[in-house]
């Protein structure tokens, strides 16, 4: 897992064809707001949480974010021992996020 800063994240989406941005916080805080073309993968419900894992393609990048960087660490740790290999984090989560988001 590499961690990065928001503008380092902006940088990487912009180039990055195989990337994923995944958000893992709860369905209440993905529709206050949420960085656009994220996927929602709440780490809240573990069940749904190691099925949607099941589900998704190992070979991507993933960036993974939630508010402010802890849950979004724990995400990692897990998808890495489901046999994810290229994971990054948004350091401070959502609450450093200085690109745009979408807002209900």
């Amino acid at each position: 897992m590499i961690d990065l800063n928001s503008q380092q994240l902006i940088d990487k989406l912009k180039n990055d064809e195989k990337g994923c941005l995944l958000d893992v916080r709860s369905e209440e805080e993905f529709e206050e707001s949420h960085i656009p073309t994220a996927k929602l993968l709440s780490i809240r419900n573990p069940q749904l949480f190691i099925d949607g894992l099941k589900k998704m393609d190992k070979s991507l990048n993933y960036y993974v974010y939630c508010h402010s960087g802890v849950r979004s660490v724990q995400a990692c740790q897990i998808m890495k021992t489901f046999g994810y290999e290229n994971l990054f984090n948004l350091l401070g989560g959502i609450s450093e996020w200085t690109g745009e988001k979408n807002n209900s």
